[in-house]
């Protein structure tokens, strides 16, 4: 469904083209401060327009609906929302003809008998990450003592920095084409034991919470997939002190579930866009043959770049729904 969470909760709402998207929190601690200005720095973080991303800019002005009442949170369900300006619909009328390949329209018009909203992905669009962003701002504010930090470190296979993906962006827009992308996530200062066992593992939530951003393809912790071409000496981590620091940290800083003291890091896999200036084939549903596709609209070239700080904010969602607990 579009709600997660047991004591922190977060339920999204909107359509990429519809009046407005937004975000319930329920469970907020009362008497935290917060305006709407506390959300500009990670929703400039997000916000597109550099190269590499779309050309759809939104004005992004977050209006606090209820739950804040002379600057503090109330305890009450904080909702936040988000109007949507810069549309332009029509590019959208093709996809039910002709279904983009890499994108729900499709599975949606089944799951839906054609009653969703296919205007600009919908329900499914990448800009319902915007609540998302002004989620993990609150849940930040509520787990302040903990620090947590995303960061790009790779595009289109390249790793490194923005100097080294210039040449693969700037050949993915000549050509048409699209980019994914790795995003790396630290988190310091979890309580250690934080976490269930087996099904509210950390790991399992993270991944829940994370799998849940459009065009995540994958989800490793620590050593990740590289741990089964290694050894147990090679993978273990030896335990240096009282409070459980360890020589290195190939589990990223869960065991069993629980976090055991040192920073728990991951890492995001995200695919490249799947709308494309290329040229595809798809089926078509008015002549029922294969059909050449050219998709219209403005769409990201790499819309990993806008990732971190979403990858963060999911992260900020999972532990202040632990720590609360």
């Amino acid at each position: 469904m579009n709600t997660f969470g047991q004591k922190f909760k977060v339920s999204v709402f909107g359509e990429s083209h519809g009046r407005a998207i937004g975000v319930v929190v329920d469970g907020v601690p009362a008497g935290i401060p917060l305006s709407e200005q506390d959300f500009t720095a990670d929703i400039l973080r997000r916000k597109s327009g550099a190269r590499g991303t779309t050309p759809r800019i939104e004005d992004d002005k977050p209006e606090i609906l209820s739950g804040v009442f002379g600057g503090k949170t109330t305890g009450a369900p904080l909702a936040v929302a988000f109007r949507n300006n810069n549309t332009r619909s029509s590019d959208y009328d093709i996809f039910k003809e002709k279904p983009r390949p890499g994108h729900a329209d499709f599975a949606a018009g089944v799951k839906w008998c054609n009653f969703n909203d296919p205007r600009g992905g919908g329900h499914f669009s990448g800009r319902l990450t915007l609540p998302v962003v002004a989620a993990g701002v609150v849940a930040k504010k509520a787990i302040e003592d903990i620090c947590i930090n995303a960061r790009l470190v790779e595009v289109g296979g390249v790793r490194g920095g923005e100097d080294k993906w210039k040449d693969v962006l700037d050949q993915a827009i000549k050509d048409g084409d699209s980019l994914g992308g790795i995003v790396e996530c630290s988190i310091e200062g979890v309580p250690t034991g934080t976490g269930e066992p087996f099904f509210d593992s950390v790991e399992s939530l993270i991944s829940h919470a994370v799998f849940s951003i459009p065009g995540v393809r994958g989800v490793e912790f620590g050593d990740g997939f590289h741990a089964a071409a290694m050894k147990g000496s090679e993978h273990n981590d030896p335990i240096a002190s009282e409070t459980g620091q360890c020589l290195k940290n190939g589990a990223g800083g869960v065991n069993g579930g629980l976090a055991n003291g040192n920073p728990i890091v991951f890492r995001v896999a995200f695919k490249p866009t799947s709308s494309i200036r290329k040229p595809q084939v798809t089926y078509d549903f008015t002549t029922g043959t294969m059909a050449e596709l050219v998709i219209p609209g403005r769409h990201d070239v790499c819309f990993a770049l806008r990732t971190p700080v979403v990858v963060e904010a999911m992260a900020a969602i999972v532990i202040a729904d632990l720590v609360l607990r």
